[in-house]
C-alpha cells in the first residue's frame, strides 16, 4: 500500500481523508495530530502489525477499542507483553507507526521490573522522534515511578544532564503534581519541594520544550501551594537574569492572582 502525500495533518477524526485513516490503521504512516491518534482502530492496527497473534488476541483487542485512550494503549500493550513476551518491546519499537511504539511503553509498564531498569528500558521511548511516543513513555511509566517516588526522582534528576531535550523534559514531566491524562501524585501536591532536584537543574535550560515542561509543573503545583511556587520563582529570578528562568516564572504564575 502506497501512503498518502504527507498532510498537515486533520483537527477532527471526522475530517480525516479516507486513504490517510486508512494509512494509519495499517501503519503505513505515523500520526500527525492528536485526532489522528484518537481515530485509529488499534484492533486493526494490532492485526495489520502482528497478523500471526492467537484469534483470543484479536478478540480482547476489540473489546479494549471501547476503553479510553490511554487504557485503549496499556490495554494493548499488555496483550502483546502476553502473547510475545518481553520481546514484544523490541518487536514494537522497530515499527513506523507510532501508536505501535506507543504500544512497547506500555508493555514496559506492564512488567515487574527495579525501577532503575524499567527507565532504562524506556529510555529510547521517551526520545522518540514523535511526540505521541513521547507523551505515551512517561504516561506508562509514571504509576510505578509515583509509587517509588523519592528513588524515581533521584534516578530522574540524571536526566535532566541529558544532551537531549526530550529526556530532560520527560524528567520533569513524568513527575507533574498534576498532570494530563493520568492520576495526581498526591505526596508531590502536598509537598512540590520534593521534585526540586529535578526542578532547580532545569530553571535555564535552554530548550523551550523543557521549559514548557517546568512552567507547567510549578503551574500545577501553584494550585496547591501557591506561595511556595510564588518564593521559588522569587528566588530563581532573584539568583538569575537568564531569559528562559523569567519564561519558566512568567508561566509558571500564569494563574496565580
Amino acid at each position: 500500500m502506497t501512503a498518502p502525500a504527507p498532510r498537515k495533518g486533520a483537527r477532527r477524526a471526522a475530517d480525516l481523508p479516507p486513504e490517510t485513516l486508512a494509512a494509519l490503521n495499517e501503519g503505513h504512516i505515523a500520526s500527525a495530530t492528536l485526532p489522528e491518534i484518537l481515530a485509529i482502530d488499534q484492533a486493526r492496527l494490532l492485526r495489520a502489525a502482528f497478523p500471526g497473534l492467537p484469534a483470543a488476541i484479536d478478540e480482547q483487542a476489540r473489546a479494549a477499542c471501547q476503553l479510553g485512550i490511554a487504557a485503549r494503549m496499556a490495554r494493548m500493550g499488555a496483550l502483546l507483553l502476553q502473547a510475545l513476551g518481553p520481546g514484544a518491546v523490541s518487536a514494537c519499537q522497530a515499527h513506523a507507526s507510532d501508536t505501535v511504539r506507543g504500544w512497547a511503553c506500555f508493555a514496559i509498564g506492564a512488567q515487574e521490573l527495579p525501577l532503575r531498569e524499567r527507565l532504562q528500558a524506556t529510555r529510547s521511548l521517551a526520545d522518540d522522534p514523535h511526540f505521541g511516543v513521547r507523551e505515551w513513555a512517561w504516561l506508562a511509566q509514571r504509576p510505578h515511578l509515583a509509587r517509588e517516588l523519592d528513588a524515581a526522582i533521584a534516578l530522574l534528576a540524571e536526566w535532566t544532564a541529558s544532551p537531549s531535550e526530550r529526556l530532560r523534559r520527560f524528567a520533569s514531566e513524568a513527575l507533574r503534581p498534576r498532570g494530563v491524562w493520568c492520576a495526581h501524585i498526591a505526596a508531590l501536591k502536598a509537598d512540590p519541594a520534593r521534585a526540586l532536584p529535578l526542578l532547580a537543574p532545569l530553571r535555564a535550560d535552554p530548550s523551550a520544550y523543557a521549559q514548557d515542561s517546568v512552567s507547567n509543573w510549578l503551574n500545577d503545583a501553584a494550585k496547591d501551594q501557591p506561595a511556595w511556587v510564588r518564593a521559588l520563582c522569587a528566588q530563581w529570578l532573584e539568583s538569575s537574569d537568564a531569559a528562559a528562568t523569567r519564561r519558566i516564572c512568567q508561566r509558571a504564575t500564569r494563574s496565580l492572582k
